[in-house]
């Protein structure tokens, strides 16, 4: 009888990484008034395909892979992306959405990455900082919502969540291929217990 080899499987990461990055970066552009609010038509396919779809499925991999950060953060940003194009799409046929109830919907959002900001301490500097970058970007677009002031920090703010998602993608993708570390992404900021 033969013996059945365990299915292997690529790391799931730069590909959330980068549905994640690029997202951000689009939409983060129209925040920080880099792009027009008339652009969000091109953020909404990425949003719904990329950042959505790609995303949830990257989570649902790393649940196949053990990895319980990853496919939390994947399968859940993957669900944000679709609900955020939900929500924009659907405003006009459901009524209209208030910047208090916006900016509920982003506090939350924001105090589930800070839990998982939390996580990346075991992690590598590169999620850190995601992660960290990511956690005042929310807090910041909820505060613009609730005060119903311009987004145009937090949008800077997710400009440079997006770059870092995308460089840590980039380094995950590298140093796979060349299988050494090629770019760095640094230790974690603390050790997990032996």
């Amino acid at each position: 009888m033969s013996e059945i080899n365990p299915v292997t499987i690529a790391d799931p990461g730069p590909l959330g990484l980068a549905g994640f990055g690029l997202t951000t970066c689009l939409l983060s552009a129209i925040n920080a008034g880099i792009l027009p609010g008339a652009d969000m038509g091109i953020v909404l396919p990425l949003a719904v395909a990329y950042g959505g779809t790609a995303q949830l499925l990257a989570g649902m991999w790393e649940f196949r892979k053990g990895n319980t950060f990853g496919a939390t953060a994947f399968t859940s940003y993957g669900a944000f992306w679709i609900s955020f194009y939900l929500l924009i799409t659907h405003i006009s046929s459901l009524g209209t959405a208030t910047d208090m109830g916006v900016g509920a919907y982003l506090l939350m959002w924001g105090i589930f990455t800070l839990y998982m900001f939390i996580g990346t301490f075991y992690l590598n500097r590169a999620l850190f900082l995601v992660f960290l970058f990511l956690t005042i970007t929310f807090f910041l677009l909820a505060i613009a919502n609730f005060s119903a002031s311009s987004p145009a920090l937090g949008g800077w703010m997710g400009l440079i969540t997006g770059i870092l998602a995308l460089y840590t993608s980039f380094a995950g993708i590298v140093n796979t291929t060349a299988n050494q570390v090629i770019i760095p992404v640094g230790g974690s900021v603390l050790k997990p217990r032996a």
